[in-house]
């Protein structure tokens, strides 16, 4: 049976009550907002609900700041788009995922760089000396997807502030593993796949009270929204402007479930019981010949992840072992991070990501400990 650690590209094992509610969907949902039958109603209650599931997640007063999209990916590049123009002074950093570099590639902008060291971290006096009276936005990652390293969001938070910069925090990673709250950012585009365990297809952008004051979301995508037919242009109201067309509602409610999980199991209990599982791996690999980890693991909040190389093996070939010789899922490759493999020199080579859920076992890690030291001897001794 396969030993899954592939949760940060997505978790594989969800609560049965995920699965049950999109059944369910898929046989009693209407088009929500569309009419007032049952089945039309039924939906549009139950999207209504899981806003109200997110909004308790993240600490957010009302539930119609909650926007549905289709991932953390749509989140970002309907957010950037939306924001950004070909004329503003942009920040961001080499930590990025690419849905945060591409859509900012393609506005044009006018883009500064904030450099990690090499174990990953920030260095937030470099943020002050980056940031001009021209800086409009900051856009960053709450959690890496390739260190673990969590970023002191609060902090950049308040800078942003001190210099009326607006923050836009992609929590793809952290929403559902370690606290977020509406304290940290601006606007703060999730996924609903990976920690918050809804199914695939699922994300959103969760719009603080202090934007409001700021800016208005231009329209990047637009069609039918079941109401003001008749006004040419789509609504600029949070969460019209993002919400086009039929909602995915069979998703939804099973992204409701996950979130109804996350919160009455807490957000405590899962991050001991994944920071247990990551800290038994790492204390069980660290020693290994030829073993080489990436990332601050001294720090005292991370995620579940542990991101490693085997000297004399390329990422893809350790990742292949360990599935085939051993039934463990990992991820291999550049992890859609590109300027963070450059600066740690992985360009060529890649890494190979270990990344646990709360489903996950002590029996599968100290199977996977195992199956790293027989890699690690097996090249050793040649």
């Amino acid at each position: 049976m396969i030993i899954y650690f592939d949760n940060s590209a997505t978790t594989l094992k969800k609560p049965p009550s995920v699965a049950d509610a999109v059944s369910f969907a898929i046989n009693n949902f209407g088009n929500a907002g569309r009419s007032f039958y049952e089945a039309a109603s039924l939906a549009g209650r139950e999207i209504y609900a899981t806003r109200m599931e997110i909004a308790k997640l993240i600490g957010c007063d009302e539930p119609l700041r909650v926007a549905f999209t289709s991932s953390a990916t749509e989140s970002l590049n309907l957010v950037l788009g939306g924001l950004v123009r070909e004329s503003d002074h942009t920040v961001t950093t080499t930590l990025e995922h690419n849905s945060v570099l591409r859509p900012l590639y393609l506005t044009g902008c006018n883009l500064n760089f904030w450099d990690c060291d090499m174990l990953g971290n920030l260095d937030t006096e470099m943020l002050e000396r980056i940031i001009t009276p021209k800086t409009r936005f900051l856009i960053c990652t709450h959690g890496s997807n390739v260190t673990g390293n969590v970023n002191d969001v609060r902090t950049i938070y308040e800078i942003c502030k001190t210099f009326d910069i607006t923050f836009v925090l992609d929590i793809a990673q952290t929403f559902g593993q370690i606290p977020v709250d509406m304290d940290m950012a601006d606007v703060f585009c999730f996924t609903g796949h990976k920690g918050l365990y809804g199914p695939q297809g699922t994300g959103g952008i969760v719009v603080s009270e202090r934007f409001d004051s700021r800016f208005d979301f231009e329209i990047t995508k637009t069609g039918g929204a079941g109401i003001s037919s008749f006004s040419r242009f789509q609504s600029k109201f949070v969460p019209d402007v993002f919400e086009v067309g039929t909602l995915n509602s069979h998703s939804l409610y099973g992204l409701q479930k996950g979130v109804t999980f996350v919160n009455d199991t807490e957000i405590t209990t899962i991050y001991e019981k994944t920071a247990s599982l990551a800290n038994m791996f790492y204390n069980g690999v660290k020693t290994l010949r030829n073993v080489k980890i990436y990332g601050d693991l001294t720090a005292t909040t991370r995620l579940p992840v542990i991101s490693l190389n085997i000297d004399g093996l390329n990422s893809s070939e350790l990742a292949e072992r360990l599935y085939s010789n051993y039934d463990i899922a990992t991820r291999s490759g550049i992890h859609c991070a590109p300027l963070l493999h450059k600066r740690f020199g992985t360009a060529d080579i890649g890494m190979v990501r270990f990344s646990f859920s709360y489903f996950n076992t002590e029996d599968e890690v100290e199977r996977s400990i195992s199956a790293m030291s027989e890699i690690s001897n097996g090249i050793a001794n040649g």
